[in-house]
This record gives structure tokens, C-alpha cells and sequence, in this order.
């Protein structure tokens, strides 16, 4: 079995470390190793949770299978640092009890398909429900729609060491997915937190209003308002914003300059994705084994923020395949068709309006064997 990441700390370290995160941690020669070392134990921490995560993306890919759900995927991915020090911020709550540092997620074809897995999950699970919260039903008030169940790993023997770490599962639509990831590339696009409903006050009703359309169409509950008025302020949105033009923009933008073979015999464990705010383009590196993955991801999230100040967006992701990776996060490569699709739709433009003559793609290699220091990168915007 492939080496984890193990704790190496105390609770006290955890705790201690998250109340420094929360602040405003400012670096100077006297300070800069103590603030390394709340980092050093805050990562260790968050690493930690790369076995339990791996076990529970297995376990829910397995019931998929089991429920013969065609053309779902799954992903799992740990929580970015700048993302876990705004949540400390925003909540009154210790480092080792956020719930979502490690996650993981299904997205899949349809409603009945979603309630099929969840029920699964909720029954034949091999570790503890611990918490449940089900916004497919009952969006939050920005309309972000998704079914969460976060489970304590149990293990036994050699993995009782993981125990009670927490791992949180999102459980979506493909439908609920294009909204989710049209929010965070729009606000990759305006360089704006749309995800924590900060930015543009127009932008963010148009996908409050969209939300309540995909409520429908999916048939969960009504949608607030009436459907008349409710089409009609999202055209009105559209044309004050240009909204359906930008998605367009921003999905003709993306350009694969190179493609690679892979070697099915030797995939890749993790993908660690690197966005760059200045120059608009995304990195995609593989990672061969959980440590060595890790450890990639702790030296690319910058510790001093001044030496970067907030340039880079990274994360670290586990999927099957290069194409489910692409699927799981349309967003940082510029993929909001389907989301646009429905925009178009429920503003009844004509949709040739907006088509752009498609970018040409860099020609293919030939098939040769790969050298493996490869790397995938995007150019966008």
C-alpha cells in the first residue's frame, strides 16, 4: 500500500496554529519562522487527511457502481490554505474541527440518480454520518444547490491512527455542477470571490435567479416568485451585463497548447492544478504517489503573501482521469457551456447570436511514450 501522510502534532498544535491562521500574520525576520511552523503544523493537519479522503472517494465511486449509475464521476480534493484561513476568520471554530478539509465529490446525470447515491451512502456506508445538510432542496440564499454529508472515518488496525478524521461528500447534478462552476470561473474571469458572494451585485443575482430556473427544471420544489417575472429580470440581467457574451468569451478562450500521451499503465495518483491571476493561464502537474503529492502541494501554496500576493490559485485533486479532472473543475479551464446553454434558454435568444468560430488547437504529437516531468498548460482570457 502506498505511504501516507501521518500527524506529527498534538491538538493543541492544531488549535494553536488555526488561532494564528485566523489572523493577520505579518512577516518580519523576527517573525517569519514561528509563522513557518504554524504552516508546518496547519498543512500536517490538513495532509493528514489524504488516507481517509482516498478510502471515502473509493467507497463512493464503489456505490455508484453498485447503484449502476452511468456516466457519474467522482473527485476528491484537500482544502486549499488561503480557503481554510477564511473560514477560520468567518466561523467561531478550531482548526481540527473544520469539517471540509478534505472533501470529496460525485456529480451525476441526474436528480434520481443523486437521491439514489445519497440514500446509498446514508446506509451502506463503512464509516459514521456525522453531519447532513440537504441544499438541493433547500438552497442557501445565494442558490448554491448540493447535498453535503460529512462522515468520521473509521478504520481498523494500521488505519485506526486516521480515525474521526473528517471528510466532507458533496453529492450533485451535473445541472447543479455547471452552476457551481460558472460562479467561480466568472469569478476567476472579474477577479472576484463570487463563491463567498462578494462582487458584482448584478452578476450574482443573475445566478441567485438561474438557480431557482434549475430548481425547477429539476423539478425539487417551486422556485420563489413567479416564473414570468423571475425570465424576465434574468433577461434584463443578461443584457445589462453582456452576461451570455462573456460566457462565450470565456469558454472560446481556453486553448490546449500541447497534448500528451498518456501511459495507462502508470496514471498519475493526484493532479495538482495551479492557476495564474497574472497571465490568466492554468498549470496542470500529475503526482506520483500521496507524499511526494503533498508535499508538491504544501511548496506551491506560497507561505509569504507578499511574495505572490495571492498570484496563485492551487489545489490538489484526486480523479480517475485527465477528462474527469477537466469535468470536475470546468472553472479554472474556462468550461461554462452547459451553464450558458441554460442561459441562452431562458432568456430566448437566439443562440447563433453569440457563436464564435472555435480556436484552433495545437497539432497532436505522435504517439510515442511520454516523459513524465510533462505538464498540461492552458491559456486563457
Amino acid at each position: 500500500m502506498a505511504e501516507f501522510p501521518r500527524f506529527k502534532y498534538t491538538m493543541g498544535d492544531v488549535r494553536r496554529a488555526g488561532e494564528a491562521l485566523a489572523t493577520d500574520l505579518i512577516w518580519t525576520d523576527e517573525t517569519a519562522e514561528t509563522i513557518r511552523q504554524v504552516f508546518r503544523i496547519a498543512n500536517n493537519w490538513r495532509d493528514s487527511h489524504a488516507y481517509p479522503m482516498s478510502k471515502i472517494r473509493y467507497e463512493l465511486s464503489g456505490q455508484i457502481r453498485r447503484n449502476k449509475i452511468a456516466g457519474g464521476f467522482t473527485m476528491a480534493r484537500l482544502k486549499r490554505m488561503p480557503s481554510v484561513r477564511r473560514k477560520l476568520r468567518a466561523i467561531s471554530s478550531h482548526l481540527n474541527q473544520v469539517q471540509d478539509l478534505a472533501g470529496c465529490r460525485a456529480v451525476l446525470p441526474t436528480i434520481e440518480d443523486a437521491n439514489a447515491l445519497i440514500t446509498s451512502m446514508r446506509h451502506n456506508s463503512l464509516h459514521t454520518l456525522h453531519r447532513e445538510d440537504d441544499y438541493i432542496i433547500k438552497p442557501k440564499p445565494d442558490g448554491y444547490r448540493s447535498h453535503h454529508m460529512v462522515f468520521k472515518f473509521r478504520g481498523k488496525g494500521d488505519d485506526e491512527v486516521y480515525n474521526d478524521r473528517r471528510v466532507e461528500i458533496q453529492i450533485r447534478t451535473r445541472l447543479q455542477h455547471s452552476w457551481a462552476t460558472a460562479v467561480e470561473a466568472v469569478g476567476l474571469f472579474r477577479r472576484e470571490d463570487m463563491k463567498a458572494g462578494q462582487g458584482n451585485p448584478e452578476w450574482l443575482r443573475l445566478f441567485r435567479l438561474m438557480s431557482s430556473e434549475f430548481l425547477l427544471i429539476e423539478g425539487c420544489a417551486e422556485a420563489d416568485g413567479e416564473r414570468r417575472d423571475r425570465v424576465a429580470e434574468i433577461a434584463a440581467l443578461n443584457e445589462q451585463l453582456n452576461a451570455v457574451q462573456t460566457l462565450e468569451d470565456l469558454r472560446q478562450a481556453v486553448m490546449i497548447t500541447d497534448n500528451y500521451v498518456f501511459d495507462p499503465r502508470n496514471k498519475p495518483d493526484y493532479y495538482l492544478i495551479r492557476y495564474d491571476r497574472n497571465s490568466n493561464s492554468v498549470k496542470v502537474d500529475p503526482q506520483y504517489g500521496p507524499m511526494y503529492a503533498v508535499q508538491s502541494y504544501d511548496n506551491a501554496e506560497s507561505i509569504d503573501p507578499s511574495a505572490t500576493n495571492g498570484r496563485f490559485n492551487t489545489v490538489l485533486v484526486e480523479v480517475d482521469d485527465i477528462e474527469n479532472l477537466k469535468a470536475a473543475y470546468p472553472n479554472y479551464f474556462g468550461d461554462v457551456e452547459l451553464f450558458r446553454n441554460r442561459l441562452i434558454e431562458a432568456t430566448g435568444v437566439d443562440p447563433a447570436k453569440f457563436k464564435l468560430e472555435p480556436q484552433p488547437s495545437a497539432p497532436q504529437r505522435p504517439r510515442e511514450k511520454p516523459d513524465f516531468s510533462w505538464l498540461h498548460k492552458w491559456k486563457r482570457w
